[in-house]
This record gives C-alpha cells, sequence and structure tokens, in this order.
C-alpha cells in the first residue's frame, strides 16, 4: 500500500512541477521585436505542404550518441517504471548506435538498429528513446508522430506569434530567423525559432523547445546546404531533461544522418507501388532490428564508429570498464548487464517485475512479458463499475514459418461490487498469409440474470422501473469461445465456431427466483423448466468487413494498418439443445458498424452505430450481447470510453430482447480549455462524447460527456437521461503515467 502512496505523491508533483525549458505564450514576456510581415508568413505557408511531399524516398546511415548526466536523483527514481537502471554513486552515462533509416511516403519511417553499446546496466528507459525526435518531417503539419503542431502549418498557425529576429545576406541568399512562441502554454505547441531562406523558402535551421511524456526538450536541426539533402536534416542536436520529484536527469544526444539514397516525386505524383494490389504497402515497411545480427561489442563498434569521441566521451566508457571489473558483471540475453551477485540480482529482477513490464525471453520456447505489478496504470474509476484493478501477461512463440503462438491471460477485481475476474486467450496463427488462425477464448463474465426478470420488467411502467428495488437472483457465467478466422480477401474476416456457457445461481440456498416465478401469478411462467444450474450452446459467425484496407507482409505474415473506410460488422449465433449438456434455445444477431475519421493532423471524428435482438425463446434463456455489454476488466482509455455507454448500470444491458445505440465522439487538442492552459498546459486531448440508446423503458437513454487526456491520467465528467428526464451526473478516470 505504501507503495500505491508513492505513486500518488509522484502524480502530485508531476502536476506541480515547473517547465525548465519555458513554453507558455506569456505575451507580458514577448521582446520588443517586430511582427513577421504577412507576405514572408504566406510564402512559408504556401511552400510548406509542398516541401513535405517532396522527398519520396531515401535510405540513410544514422550515427547516435547521447550522454546522460544525473544532476539530482534519490529513491523514488526506482519506482518510476520504463526508467533504466541507475548505478549507486554513478552519474555520467553514455549510448551509441548505428542504424540504417529507411522512409518512404507518406511519413513511414523505418529505423534497423546495426549496432548499440552503451554503458547503461539495462538500455531500457524513456530518457533514452529518440525515435519520435528521429522521424521528424519539419515541413509537416505535425511532428512526432503528430504529437507537436508545426508552426510552419497554416492552420496550426492560429497557436502561434512570429516575430522578425534578424535578417542575414549570404551571396545570393538572403535569410530571415524568426522567433516563434506559442500563444498558450500547451504540450502540443514549441517555442524557437528558425532560419529560412528567401526566394525558395526552405528551412536552414530549426530549433524547437518543448515538453512531452514527462522529457522537456530543446531540439535543433541543421538542414542541407543543397542538392538532394537540401529538404533534410543533416545533423541534429537533442537536449532532453527529465525533472521529477527531485530526480534531475539531463541528455545531450548528437545524431550524425548520411544519405546513400534520395528519391524525388517525378511530376508532382506520387511514386505507384510496384504490387499489384495498391493496398499492398510491403515494399513501404521493413523489420526495425535482427537482435541477431546486431553489433554490442565495443571492440567491434569502435572500428566501425564514423566520428571519434571526445577525450570526456572515452573517459566514461574506461571509467565503466574498471567498475564493471570489479563488480563482476556478464551480460545476458537480453544485452543487460547484471551482477554475479546471486542476491543483488535476485533483488533487482524482483523490483524490475514490482515496477516495470517485464520481459522474459525462454530460449527456444518463446517471450512471457507482463505489466507491473504495482502500478497505477492498471486502476481504473467510472461511475457506473466502482474501482478496479487488472493485470496483465502475455505469451509470444515466434516461428520461422511465420506461425505465431500468443497466449494473454488478465485478472481483475471490482473493489466496489468485491468481485473476482480471470479470463484469458489462446491465438494460434497457423496461416499467416490469410490470418488464418484458431482462438480459444475463455473467463468468467458478468453476474447475470435469466430471462424470466424481463417478463417482470415488461410489466412494468417506465416511472416505476427500479433495480434497486428489485430482488434480482443472479448466476454466476463461465464461458468459453472457440473459434476458426480467416481472410479469404483482403479486409473481409471470417470467424467460426461455437460459444458455451455453464451458468450457476449465485444463492442456490434461497432460491429467490422461483418465488418470484409463483408470485407472478401462474401462467406460462409455472411451465419454463426453471433451474439452478444452465448450460447453453451456440454454433456462432462472426463477419468483420472493412474496404480499402491497407496492409503489409512481414514476411510471410500479413499486417494490417488501417483503412480510410468504416467497419462492418455481423455476428450470428443459434442456441441447440442437447450438446454437452445445453438446455437453452436461442437465436441472437447483433450488426455493428464503426469508423475513426482524420479530419486532419489534430482533430478526428469516430462514430459506432449497431443494434441487436434475441429471436426464437422457448425456454429460460439468459441475454447477453456481444457487442453491447459492459466489460468487467478495466480496459484502456482508446479501448471502450468512445463505444460504451459510461453512467448506464450493468444491469440495463441484460433487460431487453433488443437494442439500437450509437456514440460519436471528437477529439481536438484545443476545445474548451485552451484560455486557462497557463495552468493547465499538460492536457494533451480534449474530447466530446454523445451517446444514445433506444430499448425498452429506455426511449430514449441519452448520455453526453466531456474528457481530457494527460500523460498522467485521463478522465471524463459525463451526464445523462433517461426518458427524457435528467438521470445522473458521474466520473471516469484512469491512469496513463508510465503507460507502456
Amino acid at each position: 500500500m505504501h507503495r500505491f502512496v508513492i505513486y500518488i505523491l509522484l502524480l502530485m508533483a508531476f502536476l506541480l512541477s515547473p517547465f525548465t525549458l519555458k513554453a507558455e505564450g506569456d505575451n507580458s514576456r514577448i521582446p520588443e521585436k517586430p511582427h513577421v510581415p504577412d507576405s514572408i508568413l504566406q510564402n512559408i505557408f504556401q511552400f510548406s505542404p509542398f516541401y513535405s511531399k517532396i522527398v519520396d524516398e531515401y535510405k540513410a546511415d544514422v550515427y547516435l550518441k547521447g550522454k546522460v548526466r544525473v544532476h539530482k536523483s534519490n529513491k523514488l527514481v526506482k519506482y518510476i517504471p520504463s526508467m533504466f537502471r541507475l548505478e549507486k554513486g554513478v552519474n555520467d552515462y553514455i549510448i551509441e548506435s548505428l542504424s540504417e533509416m529507411h522512409y518512404t511516403a507518406p511519413d513511414i519511417y523505418n529505423r534497423k538498429v546495426k549496432a548499440i553499446i552503451s554503458t547503461f546496466a539495462r538500455t531500457k528507459g524513456q530518457l533514452t528513446d529518440m525515435t519520435d525526435f528521429l522521424n521528424m518531417n519539419i515541413y509537416s503539419s505535425s511532428m512526432m508522430s503528430d504529437k507537436l503542431l508545426s508552426p510552419l502549418d497554416k492552420e496550426c498557425s492560429q497557436y502561434y506569434t512570429y516575430l522578425l529576429d534578424s535578417i542575414v545576406d549570404e551571396k545570393d541568399i538572403r535569410r530571415y530567423k524568426i522567433s516563434i512562441l506559442p500563444k498558450f502554454r500547451s504540450t502540443q505547441l514549441v517555442k524557437g525559432y528558425i532560419w529560412v531562406n528567401d526566394e525558395v523558402w526552405t528551412i536552414h535551421e530549426v530549433q524547437f523547445d518543448g515538453k512531452f511524456d514527462m522529457i522537456e526538450f530543446r531540439l535543433n536541426n541543421i538542414m542541407g546546404k543543397d542538392g538532394d539533402e537540401e529538404f533534410l536534416p543533416v545533423k541534429l542536436n537533442l537536449r532532453l531533461f527529465f525533472n521529477f520529484m527531485g530526480n534531475l536527469l539531463e541528455m545531450n544526444a548528437n545524431a550524425w544522418v548520411k544519405y546513400n539514397m534520395v528519391n524525388f516525386y517525378k511530376g508532382g505524383e506520387r511514386r505507384k507501388s510496384q504490387k499489384k494490389h495498391h493496398h499492398d504497402l510491403t515494399e513501404f515497411y521493413q523489420l526495425t532490428i535482427d537482435s541477431t545480427s546486431m553489433i554490442t561489442d565495443r571492440t567491434i563498434f569502435d572500428s566501425i564508429r564514423p566520428i571519434p569521441l571526445s577525450f570526456d566521451e572515452d573517459a566514461i566508457y574506461r571509467v565503466h570498464d574498471v567498475r564493471k571489473n570489479k563488480a563482476g558483471w556478464i551480460v545476458n540475453d537480453n544485452n543487460d548487464e547484471i551482477s554475479k551477485n546471486k542476491s543483488a540480482e535476485f533483488f533487482g529482477q524482483l523490483g524490475d517485475v514490482l515496477v516495470s513490464s517485464y520481459n522474459v525471453n525462454l530460449a527456444g520456447i518463446g517471450s512471457v512479458k507482463c505489466s507491473p505489478l504495482i502500478n497505477p496504470v492498471m486502476l481504473d474509476y467510472s461511475h457506473s463499475r466502482g474501482i478496479s484493478y487488472r493485470q496483465k501477461f502475455k505469451y509470444n512463440r515466434f516461428f520461422p514459418s511465420g506461425r505465431l503462438l500468443r497466449i494473454t491471460p488478465q485478472v481483475g477485481y471490482n473493489f466496489s461490487k468485491k468481485e473476482f475476474y480471470l479470463k484469458g486467450k489462446l491465438d494460434f496463427l497457423y496461416w499467416p498469409e490469410k490470418l488464418g488462425g484458431i482462438e480459444v477464448d475463455a473467463g468468467n463474465g458478468n453476474r447475470i440474470y435469466s430471462s424470466v426478470v424481463l417478463d417482470k420488467l415488461n410489466a412494468l411502467r417506465d416511472s416505476s422501473m427500479n433495480f434497486s428495488d428489485m430482488n434480482l437472483d443472479y448466476f454466476k457465467d463461465i464461458y468459453l469461445n472457440l473459434f476458426h478466422r480467416i481472410e479469404p480477401v483482403n479486409g473481409l474476416m471470417i470467424k467460426f465456431g461455437a460459444s458455451v456457457h455453464w451458468r450457476n445461481l449465485t444463492d442456490k440456498s434461497r432460491f429467490h427466483l422461483k418465488q418470484f416465478i409463483e408470485q407472478a401469478g401462474g401462467g406460462m411462467l409455472h411451465k419454463l423448466d426453471f433451474r439452478s444450474s444452465y448450460n447453453s450452446f451456440a454454433p456462432r459467425i462472426r463477419i468483420e468487413w472493412t474496404p480499402g484496407l491497407y496492409y503489409y507482409m512481414n514476411g510471410r505474415r500479413k499486417m494490417n494498418v488501417g483503412s480510410n473506410m468504416p467497419t462492418f460488422i455481423l455476428d450470428y449465433e443459434r442456441g441447440v439443445k442437447g450438446i454437452l449438456g445445453s438446455n437453452d434455445e436461442h437465436e441472437r444477431i447483433e450488426f455493428d458498424l464503426q469508423q475513426k475519421i482524420k479530419l486532419n493532423k489534430i482533430r478526428t471524428l469516430s462514430y459506432r452505430t449497431g443494434l441487436g435482438l434475441f429471436t426464437k425463446m422457448d425456454n429460460i434463456y439468459f441475454v447477453d450481447f456481444v457487442n453491447f455489454k459492459r466489460s468487467n476488466l478495466p480496459e484502456g482509455w482508446n479501448d471502450e470510453i468512445g463505444g460504451t455507454f459510461q453512467l448506464l448500470d450493468r444491469r440495463w444491458y441484460n433487460s431487453s430482447r433488443q437494442y439500437w445505440r450509437g456514440h460519436i465522439t471528437y477529439e481536438s487538442p484545443f476545445i474548451l480549455l485552451h484560455p486557462f492552459n497557463s495552468w493547465l498546459g499538460m492536457i494533451q486531448h480534449e474530447r466530446l462524447y454523445g451517446g444514445i440508446l433506444f430499448m425498452p423503458h429506455l426511449n430514449p437513454y441519452l448520455e453526453l460527456g466531456y474528457g481530457i487526456g494527460t500523460h498522467i491520467f485521463d478522465a471524463g465528467i459525463f451526464v445523462s437521461s433517461i426518458n427524457g428526464k435528467f438521470d445522473t451526473v458521474g466520473f471516469k478516470f484512469t491512469f496513463e503515467l508510465f503507460n507502456d
């Protein structure tokens, strides 16, 4: 419990931590410099979209060197997941890498690491991950995988102030230095300057200060002078700060890029794929790393290093060697240095398991990954579900033929309802080209009541509907889903198999449901074959169709990467008596339609609509829809919050033989709170939610919401109404701190 308190303190410290590299736009601090003339800005905004697409493809060698300095540290740093392991009394570290970079339009970056060495005991760490900074097209409307809004984009310019710093004439070129200041504080805005050349309006140099993912950064990009490199960076200087709860770490990194091949668009037209199928992007993708051939030996690295080390840099390696020899360290299969001291090794690994996502590679067997045992990311709160906790494990086994075996068990506990949940999924991909595979999914579902209750609900008036006044008898549910799936043509996934349920009355001694039947006045209810346990067996088919689905081939394995079209889903099952003790007969059919539309680089619109119904019910059955249900284990913010109802009591999900629902979500960095970003600058996204549901007694149920997304947590407030009358207000809160 004390570790959870520590995480809360870490959260509070982050909320109150200052900005080392000031990025807020305070007009009172703007230097007395003239604003950039509109004619210059309009030229920049006009040429930037063209230059962002002018390079069709390039291949380059990248040499990266970074030095880390620990200015201050305390014991709390070890509770930060994904932080590289610090050695006691060691304040200076170094890391180097050689990579092959392959870029293909639009904005597909592939970096293959050929060699890497460092003085870190464990190289994994947020501070040393510079992939997003390397994958940057400065002319694009957004940068760092859409994390930053570019001041070179006309649409984003409304969030920036542009000042003319200086003018320099060089031969036939006039260069303008333009200072850039954000109009308000935001993690998606930067401040700094650009050097731009007149006439052709290309960028010579940029420097941006900003903050993202708890890292404050200063990025300096120097572009090529002429020729093929004119539109590409040739040198990158990066300064990173990690300032958190009394821990201050700094990294200074440099990257040099040598281009081996640069292709430009010809005639302004995009290069066409050589593949017959225009949705096949295989030639644009490559494997990013080959651990079997990656160089990690320092002696070999010394012979291929393109730029010599300075005396201070070489000294860090020499001190590290002396320290390693004294401690008797060895290198494990993950290229992490560990001590021969068994006690120290055990407690070091135990700490990793508690606070970090943990990977165990089993030679010849596969790899196991589990989330931290002590991790607030796994906590979730919502109005209708209360507080929940989950733990997830992953086992992966890759075969040379492209086949894949994946096992993902999860456990969870709901503190409000005092219910324990367990589920697991086994997925064996045996035909990777067609995504042919076998799925086995099992676990315990939400507690559910039988269809007998529906007759009581149908007899009630809407005004008298209150679950709290009803004495419902719940059944525990154990389920097993068996599927075979195949994608016969691109974008069409067909799954067929069977669903099995074993349901047992939670409290058999009281037999509440039988008493309820007797009190109902006889009739057909007396003829129902009521039991304390029910089994069901239902053959099932699920068809998912996504037109225009883009994909690439990773060896033999097909990897889908998205589509600009919606996904259509049809799910049908038919209960059959007499198989595996089944005493249930029903028919369920559901339809679902969903899509995420990117309005531009910074705004998205998502929608989801669906309907479902049960038919052919001759006996007691259970209304248990597949698409319309609440997950008993909390999922990530992006996975569920936009396509479900946050305030709807879970008992409503089983209260009707039919439903129709719709959802819409709008997301943007700036909707309501940007005027207050002097205090709320950590907010990355804002969202507006809308949901509607039609079913008996809910005509309609409406739910509206507003949410914010940050590096530490996501939160939302929701309000609902039933049949035009106010129902309730509630909240949703999910930790995102250190979530990987």
